[in-house]
């Protein structure tokens, strides 16, 4: 993946030209066509939901008081009267429809997860906000049930995992391009009418779509992880029609494909390193062994260069490469309750067997226990090498690779490899950077996190000061993981809950501390940054 070789999704998942916005105007048939030529949507009719496909990420249906629907819309906003696809979309009414506020729209990151299965799962965490609204989220195109993007089959994609992504030989780089060449040559082969019409601009365009047909003036939004730049550039394309939106666990807007890769590297870098130090901390009960953060470090790259030499049992008949022990480490720094998880899977890859790795690496990959993948791998690398410009060859990505192991001694070499992954793609990209300003928005909560690694904090800040004074919001959690609000936090959650439900913004610069004093009460919140 181009600007993330871990996705942007959220813990909770495991995630063109810019058209003129406008007025409306009757057309003659008493529906509003708006400046770019499409029609306002049509309400919405909902039915019961289906069970997810295995393409979705599978699992069972949700509950029956969940609700189901499809929503047509451009597949070229250039032609907006020629072909359409389907947009799914999932909804939870709210509790109190006597103060029902109206809906609240969730993208929970990737690009490529699906909301449709993701937002029932992680309903509780947003059980306070379902009170006065309606809990909604879609597959955004090329994801899941909205017309997925198809590369690779089952098969194919557990060789396409278990590839060496960090070649140390000439024959190792050969395999390497050459894997990442049928992966795309499978994309282009698949889904070639749809590649040119999955970026980000359009799916922000899908969003007001969306807004339009719930019957909503304004989108009240939730964005997570990649959610924070479709959000951004929502923004850009329609000030007037933002309402009360947060964006957690923020991408940083100003950032290149390549800057994105190297801070994500520092990211995860720097979660190990608190990751080790915690079990450290914890003295005997830790089943690691190095009596410093540095040592217990030292030993996770010995285990990678074993498994690069030799790969060690596995699930089944899938033995555990150094590429899937290196994506398992990065699942289970997504949140710090899967710290034990990393623990033990370290420890028992270390003594030979490496299950619990390759299980934490099919997590990250969309990998189902029948072996059955969804589209969240084929629609990320379609999204995002639609969105990005540049395209790196083979040797000024080996250039770069000391900069990136210099940042990284563990996952420095994936992350910079990860930079050919749309090297030969069919598509040209639309943007080195995204444009999030949005003069005239409403306040919108931008949350940073101090201990996140795969959106590093100080993306928060710069969303800010892109989205143009007055429009962001900055609040800090001092936390571990990727996101603030689902990590249960009280402090991040007030001050969302109170925003969402009450209007009420917190004071730009708040902090949010997720240390407990000695009674157990949560810390916070702080008095603002720089007060």
């Amino acid at each position: 993946m181009p600007r993330n070789a871990w996705r942007v999704t959220s813990a909770a998942a495991l995630a063109a030209a810019l058209f003129a916005t406008g007025g409306c105007s009757d057309d003659g048939d008493g529906k509003k066509t708006k400046a770019d030529g499409t029609k306002e949507a049509k309400p919405l009719k909902w039915g019961e939901c289906p069970a997810p496909t295995p393409l979705e990420g599978g699992g069972q249906a949700p509950p029956k008081d969940w609700q189901c629907a499809t929503l047509d819309v451009p597949l070229d906003y250039a032609k907006p009267e020629g072909e359409t696809i389907p947009l799914a979309l999932i909804r939870a009414k709210a509790r109190d429809q006597k103060n029902r506020i109206g809906s609240l729209v969730f993208n929970f990151g990737g690009p490529g997860g699906s909301g449709i299965t993701t937002l029932p799962g992680a309903a509780k965490e947003y059980e306070a906000l379902r009170a006065r609204y309606d809990l909604v989220s879609f597959d955004p195109r090329g994801v899941g049930r909205s017309v997925p993007v198809r590369c690779e089959g089952d098969k194919q994609l557990d060789a396409y995992y278990a590839e060496d992504s960090s070649p140390d030989t000439p024959q190792e780089e050969q395999a390497f391009v050459r894997n990442i060449r049928d992966y795309q040559q499978a994309c282009r082969q698949k889904s070639a009418a749809l590649l040119p019409h999955v970026g980000t601009s359009n799916a922000a365009r899908d969003l007001d779509r969306i807004r339009q047909a719930l019957g909503d003036e304004k989108l009240n939004y939730f964005g997570i992880s990649y959610g924070t730049e479709l959000g951004g550039v929502y923004a850009h394309l329609f000030p007037k029609s933002v309402g009360r939106a947060v964006f957690d666990a923020v991408v940083d807007p100003t950032k290149t494909s390549e800057e994105s890769a190297l801070g994500q590297a520092k990211g995860f870098q720097l979660a190990l390193g608190n990751f080790a130090q915690d079990c450290v901390d914890r003295g005997d009960e830790c089943r690691l062994q190095g009596s410093t953060a540095k040592e217990i470090e030292a030993n996770i790259i010995k285990l990678q260069k074993d498994l690069s030499a030799k790969p060690i049992a596995g699930i089944g008949d899938r033995p555990l490469t150094e590429s899937q022990a290196t994506n398992g480490i990065a699942q289970a720094l997504y949140s710090k309750e899967l710290w034990p998880l990393l623990e033990q899977g370290l420890d028992e890859a270390e003594g030979g067997q490496g299950q619990l790795l390759l299980a934490l690496s099919d997590a990250l990959n969309g990998r189902d226990q029948q072996g059955h993948y969804s589209n969240i791998g084929a629609a990320n690398t379609a999204i995002n090498c639609v969105d990005s410009k540049v395209r790196y060859t083979l040797a000024e990505t080996k250039a770069k690779l000391a900069t990136f192991r210099s940042a990284s001694p563990v996952f420095g070499d994936f992350l910079g490899w990860a930079m050919m992954s749309c090297t030969d793609w069919p598509v040209a990209g639309a943007w080195e950077t995204p444009d999030v300003s949005a003069p005239g928005a409403a306040p919108i909560l931008v949350i940073g996190n101090t201990g996140d690694p795969a959106t590093p904090y100080e993306g928060a800040r710069r969303m800010v000061e892109q989205l143009g004074p007055g429009v962001g919001v900055e609040l800090t959690y001092k936390g571990e993981g990727h996101g603030a609000y689902n990590s249960g936090d009280p402090c991040v959650q007030q001050a969302v809950n109170t925003y969402l439900l009450d209007g009420k913004a917190p004071k730009a610069g708040t902090v949010c501390t997720a240390t407990a004093d000695p009674t157990g009460t949560p810390v916070g919140p702080e008095p603002p940054q720089g007060a």
